[in-house]
């Protein structure tokens, strides 16, 4: 199969590299061009996956075109909030028989939109195939064993998704719940913010168990408001990436999170990180979606004004300690 990979950032690379290592001829398009040169002549990503071997088979370039020209399978990995720019500057050469899948995780600022859904307003295709799950590029790239879920209303394109990647080490689940496993994916990087600034405030195991549990049930609530399974997000792509983000080491918006609850603004969090922590933007649209859909989201509001409005993230868990007391399921 001949595959073109559209952002070569490390989860971008670490699923090229797998396409590649699979046997299927891939191209990745990178913005940066010292990325390009350091994948085609030395085999590794050195801005972004420093330190990893990628097939000697896998292809880079800058032009997004040469990426797309040919392809059957086209994989979206950028940050979200650049998705549909460059999704719409490489349309014209996407062939309109191939397959989209889309592994950038957020919710689109403004339009509040599923990443599936800008590239399919986009790009003309047979179909489209949202793909997420708890899964850090650089073990991924190592071999290590990881599960992820590919979604989609077209089970077959699903199934080409799931061969494309499957591997001894990398196991695809097909999924129909297009709307579950994106916004597992987006909502995730809010709960490892919250848990980051829980870490950051000198909280222990307890306050950490209590907010990723809370921060589920959160992130399901909304789901179903927009038509998503509850189901799902006690999957891959809901709890298992949840875990993973709040918990994992590499994780970048749990560490934003950690940052900022030792008293760092967002300003300087961010200040000098070249990588994206997506959990930012997707608090703000987080934040919409729920008012929108008149969804209780605490954890959510709270990440939002700790973020945007300067309150103190000392004061985030008495806070939400002190609300009035409920049940533990929804009526």
């Amino acid at each position: 199969m001949r595959c073109a990979v559209i952002g070569a950032g490390a989860w971008g690379t670490a699923l090229a590299d797998l396409l590649a290592s699979n046997g299927n001829e891939a191209v990745i398009w990178a913005h940066e061009p010292d990325v390009a040169q350091s994948i085609n002549e030395c085999h590794e990503n050195r801005r972004f996956l420093a330190g990893q071997s990628l097939a000697a088979s896998l292809r880079a370039t800058n032009d997004q075109g040469a990426a797309l020209d040919g392809a059957t399978l086209v994989v979206y990995a950028t940050p979200s909030q650049h998705l549909r720019r460059i999704a719409r500057d490489g349309a014209r050469h996407v062939d309109p028989r191939a397959i989209l899948a889309v592994a950038s995780k957020g919710v689109e600022h403004g339009t509040l939109a599923l990443m599936t859904d800008v590239v399919a307003s986009e790009v003309r295709a047979l179909a489209v195939v949202g793909i997420s799950g708890p899964s850090f590029a650089n073990e991924v790239v190592a071999r290590h064993p990881t599960a992820i879920a590919a979604a989609s209303s077209h089970p077959g394109a699903a199934v080409a998704v799931q061969e494309a990647f499957a591997s001894p080490t990398f196991r695809v689940y097909t999924n129909d719940d297009v709307i579950g496993v994106e916004l597992g994916g987006a909502l995730k990087n809010v709960m490892a913010i919250a848990t980051g600034i829980v870490e950051g405030v000198g909280l222990g195991f307890n306050s950490r168990a209590a907010l990723i549990t809370r921060g589920l049930h959160e992130m399901t609530r909304l789901g179903v408001a927009l038509g998503a399974r509850a189901s799902t997000f006690a999957g891959l792509a809901g709890v298992g990436d949840l875990v993973l983000t709040c918990t994992g080491a590499q994780s970048r918006n749990r560490q934003l999170g950690v940052e900022i609850g030792k008293g760092a603004t967002l300003e300087e969090a961010l200040r000098g990180k070249e990588t994206v922590a997506e959990g930012v933007a997707t608090t703000e649209s987080a934040m919409q979606l729920a008012q929108r859909h008149d969804v209780d989201m605490p954890i959510v509001e709270m990440v939002h004004r700790i973020l945007f409005d300067g309150h103190a993230a000392r004061n985030a868990v008495p806070e939400l300690m002190a609300r009035e007391l409920r049940s533990e399921q929804d009526l």
